[in-house]
Parts: C-alpha cells; structure tokens; sequence
C-alpha cells in the first residue's frame, strides 16, 4: 500500500478555523499545521524532482517519516493545551 499523499494533511487546516471562530489558541495552531503542510508539499515536491536522477527516494522516505512524526508530536501537545513550533516549516501564514 503506497503511503498517503502528503496534500491529504491540508484539508484539517482549512476546515478547523470555520468551526470554531474567534479562538486565537486554535487559530494558532491551525496556522502553525497549514505552514508545516505546506512546506512539507513543497519538499515533497523537490524530493520528486530529485527522484528523476534516484536521489530522491531516500528523501521522500525521510519526509514521510518525518511529517508522521512531527504530526504526532504536535498532536499530543496540543491536546495537553501546549503549543508546537513544527521544525522544518516555512511559516507563509502569519
């Protein structure tokens, strides 16, 4: 079975802040999730690119890794009411 397409991860992001309106906490953790997803498309996309001359398996591995962990981790914080600064991330959404 193939692993999950890395744009599977951007529709929470967009969905959450039409739920719960005016809370600045899961606004921010929202932003903060939709910046990782994004860069994570982003990296995706040049690990592709690489895959073109069989460097880019490797990297694509690492992502998918990667984004299953850091997802993790940033979901357990959040549910203990803490937030997480995603490594990696090109933060586009202020």
């Amino acid at each position: 079975m193939p692993p999950p397409s890395p744009t599977c991860a951007l529709g929470p992001p967009f969905v959450t802040p039409l739920v719960k309106r005016g809370d600045s906490e899961l606004d921010a953790h929202g932003k903060e999730a939709l910046n990782f997803q994004i860069s994570m498309l982003i990296y995706n996309v040049v690990a592709a690119v690489f895959c073109l001359i069989l460097v880019g398996f490797v990297f694509l591995a690492v992502l998918w890794v990667l984004n299953a962990v850091f997802v993790i981790i940033a979901s357990i914080q959040a549910s203990e009411g803490k937030f997480y600064r995603y490594p990696i991330t090109i933060r586009f959404i202020q």
